[in-house]
């Protein structure tokens, strides 16, 4: 068992920056792949970031990548996701969530264990 809890939303401007959080509880947390995806009102969830557990590689959706940063620390079993020049078209609920397996996937189906989400609202 996996549980998520998500901080760091808020409101900011266009080009702002934000760093979200997600502690996580759990015995295999640190064998877990993770990731971050987001739903914006009427649209469906779509996939942000990933981290794999066993080479820690990271993939990145082409919208987010070069702006975006996903990351670990094991020892605080804590999940970031770091956002620089954020646009209006990022405003979004985000959640972390976590996969019973040491690869990730860009699929929320393929997820086990999600967090509650954390609004993120960029203004133009």
């Amino acid at each position: 068992q996996v549980q998520l809890v998500e901080s760091g939303g808020g409101l900011v401007q266009a080009g702002g920056s934000l760093r979200l959080s997600c502690a996580a509880s759990g015995r295999t947390f640190s064998r877990y792949a993770m990731g971050w995806f987001r739903q914006a009102p009427g649209k469906e969830r779509e996939f942000v970031a990933a981290i794999n557990w066993y080479d820690s590689n990271t993939y990145y959706a082409d919208s987010v990548k070069g702006r975006f940063t996903i990351s670990r620390d094991n020892v605080k079993n804590t999940l970031y996701l770091q956002m620089n020049s954020l646009k209006p078209e990022d405003t979004a609920v985000y959640y972390c969530a976590a996969r019973s397996r040491t690869y990730a996937s860009t699929h929320a189906y393929e997820y086990d264990y999600w967090g509650q989400g954390t609004q993120v609202t960029v203004s133009s």
